[in-house]
């Protein structure tokens, strides 16, 4: 089935400047030597094409109709219905993405494209998707829910993951069209285990030589799709949660495999560690883990020494040396414990000289003739001492050997003697941010560096010089770090006070001058873009001048320190009562906390062994308890043995032997009476469990006949059944009265058996009552009758029970086959009424027309006789033709 469709409005003819700008192409032949329109010409055909949609969408219908059409199956009419579709995306995608989302089912029938079986049209639907879902979050969160993920995965590992061609590119592209800043859809990506499908494409083998460019760009963009779902933008929750799943999975195995493998092309290498990075960015478990990793090597070293080793040779890419630093930074990152073994090969107790280290690298780096490694090296140390007081006063321990025969110098030292020596304003800019980052919030290490006497006096020249634009950064990098110098300053140091140093200020720079040299850190050009995101990303290396972490710490503390500098020091001194009052005061709230907290385990203490007390003596109070009643037993059981001690005794003496072998015979007799007894007993509960099964069966067999008798009431079959059953019943309740007599006369002989063997335990004379054994035996003579009849009786019930079952199958399929015939029968019967109604209406509605006829007849003057006339007329005529045939008689 084809359709098709025709749109009419009208279009304003094209300017004249197109015409000219573009070359006729020849009739006829083949097309050579055809000029390429130029840039202009591409601008305005690209401006008519945009014309030409804006004019096609003004009436939405004209889109519902497209969107019909790509409902029929038909190669014809679908495949160009969505070519038309995506240019018409690519022109004025915005308004023709509000068209498609009002239109009903509109998202819908374009995801049909995905599944259909001819790949041409498969493949350009995903181009058509592309388009769709490019900025319109509420078409993406559609698209999505009408599982795309689950499609697109599926056509990727179909076409070969990484190996496979420009198709599995389309649906990477969508994928990230997708997923990039819509969390809707991150969330649904991970809630359906998307993420571990994920794995199976970063799995390269140990030959990873002649990749093709597909292959390169197709893993990129897979890589990409990792960082989407592990953004720092992204909400803390949210990453976390996918970084724990990415871990989970195996994927962060597979990339950190991939990081250290041989042969792997640089750019692949480097979105790799960019991606290793956001996937271990505040994961404490994702962090030990990378800790761990070991490049393939003789000896085996640490992934994190091989990267830094990448990091500070200045003959690798610079791309690749900015992803190793920020791998390094995102190991860092809220990372204490990584912190702490960065630091720890630092301090002389840790150094090994047959093996090479991070610190080591690191220290390396700082001191280096490159620049560029000067940066790079500063601005990781200073990532190892981020919010971490401990490690700052640690790295105070670091000593240097500078050359041989001069004494060793601390690490800090060495930073502000390479600052006084004019290097390159990169170098010079890192080191002064390593320095800020160290001694902020750390008074013993603000302690150390003013213990330096040099160090004060540098800075102020600095910050007091007149010198060019690219100077003015550094000049504010010093009069921050001389602010940290009077906001963290413990007053510890005579000459370097927090009042000399800003006496000082004020004699030697000004303090107006102060703020304005300490305002042009925020107001450079670089610091805005750094402080945007984390990743270190520069178009070069002279550039690469801020640190995203840095710039948070230049925010906090600019304002700080501009109020320190500005105080007088009577506010200070008011300051400083009112927090010592403060301090004194979360001291004695600290010191309460302290001994509520004692007085509260206390009274947990006491509070468990009040109830461990509390069982204890509930079990001894049982215990006593058992024992009294113990005790009582035994009491009991003392004086019956003492009352029967002296019956025998008494009984002894007259008749010894002759009682023995009496008391012998009927013990014997009375072990055989017991054992005959309890077999009736079990005989009697066999019956009567037999008995109410048939008796169920009985009441079971009466309903389902009491059901057909008022299905078929009055047939002869179902009365003869019911009077059987009312028969059956009669006799199962005589033999239920049986059963009962049986089971007291049972009861009355278990009764004066257990009386006749009191009585022969506790018998004086040592008698035999012959009579009362005489009326046993009888009695269970009669039970073993009784018991047989019953057998029998069983076996004829249940042969009356097969009969009764055949009778009442007959009779149930008699009802089955009568039911079948009367539904018959009314089912005509309905039809025949139905066709007797429809002939009553023919006939009225006959009759209306012939009185309609008659009326219009009288109305033309025409004699019309009525119904009542001509059944006169053939009344008379009839009267006629009877008397003629008289006459004729």
């Amino acid at each position: 089935m084809s359709a098709s469709f025709r749109v009419s409005f009208k279009l304003p003819l094209p300017p004249p400047a197109l015409t000219d700008a573009v070359t006729p192409l020849p009739v006829s032949g083949k097309h050579k030597n055809v000029s390429v329109p130029d840039e202009n010409a591409q601008k305005q055909a690209d401006d008519l094409g945009a014309l030409f949609t804006d004019k096609f969408i003004q009436d939405p219908e004209h889109v519902t109709l497209l969107l019909t059409l790509l409902e029929e199956f038909d190669f014809h009419v679908r495949w160009p219905g969505v070519k038309l579709l995506t240019a018409l995306l690519k022109n004025q995608g915005v308004q023709l993405q509000g068209v498609i989302l009002v239109s009903p089912m509109g998202v819908s029938r374009l995801m049909d494209l995905l599944a259909d079986s001819r790949e041409v049209i498969r493949n350009d639907g995903l181009l058509l998707l592309q388009q769709l879902t490019k900025g319109n979050a509420a078409i993406q969160k559609i698209v999505a829910f009408e599982n795309a993920f689950e499609r697109l995965l599926d056509i990727i590992t179909e076409e070969g993951s990484s190996d496979g061609g420009i198709v599995v590119e389309d649906c990477l592209l969508l994928l990230l069209n997708l997923l990039k800043n819509n969390s809707s859809n991150q969330n649904f990506f991970k809630e359906g285990s998307y993420i571990q499908r994920m794995k199976p494409w970063f799995e390269v083998g140990d030959d990873n030589s002649g990749w093709s460019a597909q292959k390169v760009t197709n893993l990129h963009l897979m890589l990409q799709l990792v960082r989407v779902m592990v953004s720092p933008v992204n909400s803390p929750g949210a990453t976390s949660s996918c970084q724990k799943s990415m871990y989970q999975c195996g994927l962060l195995q597979q990339l950190c495999t991939i990081l250290m493998a041989t042969g792997v092309p640089a750019d692949i290498l480097t979105e790799t560690i960019n991606t290793v990075s956001e996937v271990i960015r505040g994961s404490q478990v994702n962090q030990d883990y990378f800790a761990s990793v070991n490049a393939p090597s003789n000896p085996p070293r640490p992934a994190i020494v091989v990267l830094l080793m990448s990091m500070v040779n200045e003959r690798q890419p610079f791309v690749l040396r900015c992803a190793v630093l920020y791998c390094f930074q995102c190991f860092l990152y809220k990372n204490q414990k990584g912190q702490g073994e960065i630091v720890a090969t630092l301090l002389p107790s840790t150094i090994d000289a047959n093996s090479i280290s991070a610190g080591q690298l690191l220290c390396g780096g700082l001191f280096s003739a490159d620049s560029l490694s000067n940066w790079c090296a500063a601005v990781a140390l200073a990532h190892a001492l981020q919010d971490n007081l401990t490690q700052k006063e640690q790295l105070l321990r670091v000593q240097l050997a500078t050359s041989l025969g001069k004494p060793p110098v601390s690490l800090l030292q060495q930073c502000t003697n390479i600052l006084s020596q004019g290097s390159k304003v990169q170098t010079r800019v890192g080191l002064l941010m390593l320095l800020c980052t160290w001694i902020s919030n750390c008074p013993i290490a603000v302690t150390h560096f003013l213990h330096n006497q040099e160090n004060v006096p540098f800075l102020t020249a600095q910050i007091s010089e007149n010198l060019g634009e690219d100077e003015r950064l550094v000049q504010g990098l010093c009069a921050l770090l001389l602010g940290i110098c009077i906001y963290y300053n413990d007053n510890s140091l005579e000459n370097y006070t927090k009042e000399k140093l800003k006496q000082l200020i004020e004699k030697r720079i000004g303090k107006e001058n102060f703020v304005e040299k300490l305002g042009f850190i925020t107001k450079h050009e670089l610091y805005s873009r750094a402080a945007q995101k984390p990743q270190p990303v520069f178009p070069s290396p002279e550039q690469m001048l801020f640190d995203h972490e840095f710039t948070k710490l230049v925010k906090e503390l600019e304002g700080v320190i501009t109020k320190a500098v500005h105080k007088s020091s009577e506010e200070e001194k008011k300051e400083e009562e009112v927090k010592k009052t403060l301090e004194q005061h979360d001291n004695i709230v600290t010191q309460y906390k302290e001994l509520i907290r004692e007085q509260d385990s206390q009274i947990q203490e006491l509070k468990e062994q009040v109830a461990s007390m509390t069982s204890q003596n509930e079990q001894k109070q049982a215990t006593i308890t058992q024992q009294l009643s113990q005790i009582q037993q035994h009491k009991d059981q003392y004086n019956i043995l003492k009352l029967k001690l002296g019956k025998e005794n008494q009984s002894q003496s007259n008749s010894q032997g002759d009682v023995s072998q009496v008391n012998g015979l009927q013990t014997e007799e009375l072990i055989q009476l017991k054992e005959e007894v309890e077999e009736l007993r079990k005989q009697h509960t066999l019956l009567q469990t037999q008995l109410d099964d048939k008796d169920a069966l009985i009441n079971t067999l009466r309903s389902e006949a009491a059901q057909t008798a008022e299905g078929s009431a009055g047939g002869s079959e179902n009365t003869e059944l019911l009077k059987e059953l009312e028969t059956l019943r009669s006799q199962v309740q005589s033999q239920s009265t049986e059963i009962n007599q049986l089971q007291t006369e049972r009861e009355e002989l278990l009764r004066r058996a257990e009386a006749g063997s009191s009585d022969v335990v506790h018998s004086s004379d040592g008698s035999l009552d012959s009579a009362k054994m005489a009326e046993l035996e009888s009695r269970l003579a009669a039970q073993m009758t009784e018991t047989e009849r019953l057998k029998e009786e069983t076996k004829s019930l249940s042969g009356s029970r097969a009969d009764l079952e055949q009778q009442l199958a007959s009779a149930t399929s008699t009802v089955a086959i009568l039911q079948t015939e009367k539904a018959k029968l009314q089912t005509e019967v309905q039809e025949s009424k139905k066709e007797q109604d429809d002939l009553l209406m023919l006939l009225a509605d006959q009759d209306q027309k012939i009185h309609s006829l008659k009326q219009k007849l009288k109305d033309l003057g025409e004699t019309v006789e009525d119904e009542d006339d001509l059944d006169a007329r053939e009344q008379t005529d009839d009267d006629e033709e009877e008397e003629e045939e008289e006459d004729e008689d």
